[in-house]
């Protein structure tokens, strides 16, 4: 025996453990904050606010006024440029939220009461607008789908003698399907002959805006009898949405019906199997339709459900907002304002009831802003078309605030690859 043979086995090398670092749990959270399209959401409108705020500051007439010596005391221009920007903002959190300077806190609320007053159509036409995101939609007929379900519920509150509260539930019935018909109409034509939807939605809301005209200048449809202007009869007592807080504020029951279609939409997109199926349509029509998923059809049943999603909006305006009767402009420019909406929240039903809430606190705290600052109402518009400008485009607003791409290593990664490529 050779001594090769009586020599012992050499024992295998344990491996050596990897002692490099992991990323702790506040940097993975971190990370997919990061990574997520809320942030950017968040990134957007604080962007916003602060390009408002040099706005408000370069309109000020105290801040003109002592930018004039500048050089001389520019502590003057500073002050007058944080009482211009912090009185602005301090009088829409007055206008919107709570006014401290009312004499109880009944009457200090009121302001938010109203901000909830004015969001509640926003967020009803904004689920419309996002679902039909969420499914490869563009629906822009979000004004059409507003004026026809106002004016059936209109016609329905005013020309009905029923009971409350089948009366207003029958207003409501109404509307809705005033809307869904009418968004039908756009998704019938996407599925049947392949038009495309923001044509044809633009076009429906012109069609619904001098139908509309025409109705309300037509005794025995909308118009108010014996009246020559172009407006409705009030809506009858049975038909309104009751204020859900008392005579003293004017928060109507339609609030709460768009919390339950925030409900209804979340379940329907994120539980259902036909919210699966919107949005397989909506991530890849091809992929969908190989699947046996029928493409035309999902395309009609989305804009039938988001037009009456839309109506709920127009409803809300007709029964709620503006009882007294209404004209032609009841849509107040809601269904744009709702694309706003559902940008903003990422077309997600909580992200579009957040949304919707910070437009209407927008909406009702510029008015106290133009009223007690002198700001122009002008600037709240510019902010909100900025929010826009910076959704359309994360990587500026990333780049703004420093936070990484999505996909794009860490630094801890960057400077472990910097390290392997030195050795």
């Amino acid at each position: 025996m050779t001594a090769a043979q009586t020599q012992a086995p050499v024992p295998p090398v344990p491996p050596v453990p990897d002692t490099t670092p992991g990323p702790s749990r506040w940097r993975e959270a971190w990370n997919r904050v990061a990574s997520g399209n809320a942030l950017v959401s968040v990134l957007a409108v604080v962007a916003a606010v602060i390009v408002g705020s040099i706005m408000i500051a370069l309109t000020d007439t105290d801040v003109q006024a002592a930018a004039g010596y500048f050089f001389q005391r520019p502590g003057d221009t500073f002050g007058a440029i944080g009482s211009a920007v912090g009185g602005a903002y301090a009088a829409l959190f007055r206008g919107s939220i709570y006014n401290f300077n009312a004499d109880s806190f009944a009457i200090g609320i009121r302001p938010f009461t109203e901000t909830l007053k004015f969001a509640t159509p926003l967020i009803a036409a904004g689920l419309g607008v996002g679902l039909a995101f969420r499914a490869g939609l563009f629906n822009i007929g979000g004004q059409g789908q507003m004026l026809m379900a106002a004016a059936a519920a209109g016609y329905v509150a005013t020309t009905w003698n029923l009971p409350f509260p089948l009366h207003m539930l029958a207003a409501l019935v109404a509307g809705l399907v005033a809307g869904a018909i009418w968004g039908g109409i756009a998704g019938l034509l996407k599925a049947r002959t392949g038009a495309h939807e923001v044509i044809v939605t633009i076009m429906l809301n012109h069609i619904a805006f001098y139908l509309l005209a025409w109705m309300l200048a037509t005794q025995g449809l909308l118009q108010a009898p014996g009246s020559n202007n172009p407006k409705t009869a009030p809506m009858a007592d049975s038909a309104v949405l009751p204020q859900i807080l008392g005579p003293m504020y004017k928060l109507h029951l339609g609030f709460l019906f768009a919390l339950i279609a925030v409900a209804i939409t979340w379940y329907l997109l994120e539980r259902s199997n036909l919210g699966f199926r919107f949005r397989a349509v909506g991530e890849n029509p091809a992929a969908a339709r190989t699947a046996g998923i029928s493409v035309g059809r999902m395309y009609f049943l989305v804009m039938v459900i988001a037009g009456a999603l839309v109506g709920l909006a127009g409803v809300s305006q007709a029964l709620g907002t503006e009882p007294g009767g209404f004209s032609g402009g009841i849509d107040a420019g809601i269904g744009f304002d709702a694309i706003t909406v559902a940008l903003l929240g990422r077309s997600r039903p909580i992200g579009i009831l957040f949304a919707g809430l910070l437009f209407g606190a927008f909406k009702t705290g510029g008015f106290t802003m133009q009223a007690s600052q002198g700001v122009p109402i002008e600037i709240v518009l510019v902010v909100q078309s900025l929010i826009v400008l910076f959704i359309a485009a994360p990587p500026l607003v990333r780049a703004m605030f420093g936070v990484p791409q999505p996909g794009s290593p860490s630094r801890r990664q960057r400077r472990a690859a910097k390290k392997e490529v030195a050795a």
